[in-house]
């Protein structure tokens, strides 16, 4: 029995198996190459990195917020102090003022008693110069006498009174003078007591006054202070709200990363069952071919029709030999040397299997 070639090219069902083959391997190769990568090793790296500045930054965090808590104590605590000392240098102030006052009166007053003071030393210059003039003159014209003016009298009530006269003449000078010294000197006493006043006074105003200088530097430095720690404070609290961003922004990431691993992972678990399922319907395909060509290379049912399953045969008419009953021509197109009765059967498949993948079953008689 011979057959022949209808056409060098490849069938077009030939072709459709071998890709359905190649698409099956490759398929598996992907499959296998994705399950050994794993699911979700491409980012681990990234998530732990991710995770590992979370805790940094969380961490960071918590202890800023425990020195801004601090801090915070500290500003109430200054600005406490601050209040403290504004209301006693108010006080301080408010004592200033009036002591301020009081020694303006108090120099008022010095200024009276020192006038009255200048009254009273011109009435006792006056006095003491009626009285040295008096004097010059009882030297001169001699002291009245009292008895004279007694027994000139006129009657009992004429005598007293003329004695009376000549005692308040004998005591007027000297009574006079004797109270503008007292005059002089209560006078001069009260200056005294008020200068001291005054004095007293202004170095009173002046320790209220140090002291108010020192409470106001006190509540300048307390306002500073809490200031300096407001201001630390807002910058640590700044920085938390950013670190807090920056955890939200890491989390996310960590998110997306795990949700494209997720996917990934389903990914190739989808391509690993479809891969096993191809897998599957290749070896079952095989099994059927396996079942229909048995341990030749095309199928048997041909092969036994075409020489009885004998390499040696010869179809002495077409010149076809072989158990597959090859032309010499096709035999050679396909690289064979020698008759194809004469080739080993190994090198009979092979040429066989290759007429078969490019034409298929129309190139045997048998088939048709």
């Amino acid at each position: 029995m011979e057959f022949e070639i209808n056409s060098p090219t490849r069938s077009p069902r030939g072709e459709a198996v071998r890709r359905s083959l190649r698409a099956a391997v490759a398929t598996a190769v992907a499959a296998g190459a994705i399950l050994a990568i794993g699911p979700g090793s491409a980012g681990a790296q990234s998530i732990s990195d991710l995770n590992s500045k979370i805790a940094s930054a969380q961490s960071q965090a918590q202890s800023m917020s425990a020195d801004v808590q601090a801090k915070a104590d500290q500003v109430a605590a200054a600005q406490q102090q601050a209040a403290a000392a504004a209301a006693k240098e108010d006080q301080l102030s408010s004592l200033l003022a009036a002591g301020q006052q009081r020694s303006a009166e108090l120099a008022t007053k010095v200024e009276q008693t020192q006038a009255h003071l200048q009254r009273a030393r011109a009435h006792l210059h006056r006095a003491l110069r009626a009285l040295q003039a008096r004097l010059v003159d009882i030297y001169k014209s001699g002291s009245p006498n009292a008895a004279e003016i007694l027994l000139n009298a006129h009657g009992f009530r004429d005598l007293a009174n003329r004695a009376e006269m000549v005692g308040r003449i004998e005591n007027s000078d000297a009574d006079l003078a004797k109270r503008v010294r007292s005059l002089r000197n209560e006078v001069k006493d009260a200056l005294t007591s008020v200068r001291q006043a005054k004095a007293e006074q202004d170095a009173y105003n002046a320790r209220v006054s140090d002291a108010r200088d020192q409470i106001a530097a006190v509540r300048a430095n307390a306002e500073q202070q809490a200031a300096k720690l407001d201001a630390a404070r807002q910058a640590e609290q700044s920085a938390i709200v950013t670190l807090q961003s920056n955890v939200s922004g890491w989390e996310n990431q960590v998110q997306q990363i795990q949700a494209a691993q997720a996917a990934q992972a389903a990914a190739a678990q989808q391509a690993q069952q479809e891969a096993q399922a191809q897998q599957a319907s290749a070896a079952s395909a095989q099994q059927t071919v396996s079942n229909w060509v048995g341990q030749w290379a095309i199928p048997q049912a041909i092969v036994m029709c075409e020489s009885g399953g004998n390499f040696n045969a010869v179809n002495p008419s077409s010149g076809a030999g072989g158990a597959y009953q090859i032309l010499p021509s096709t035999w050679r197109l396909y690289g064979g040397s020698g008759s194809p009765q004469d080739a080993s059967p190994s090198a009979q498949s092979n040429i066989a299997s290759q007429i078969w993948a490019d034409s298929g079953p129309s190139a045997w008689a048998c088939a048709q």
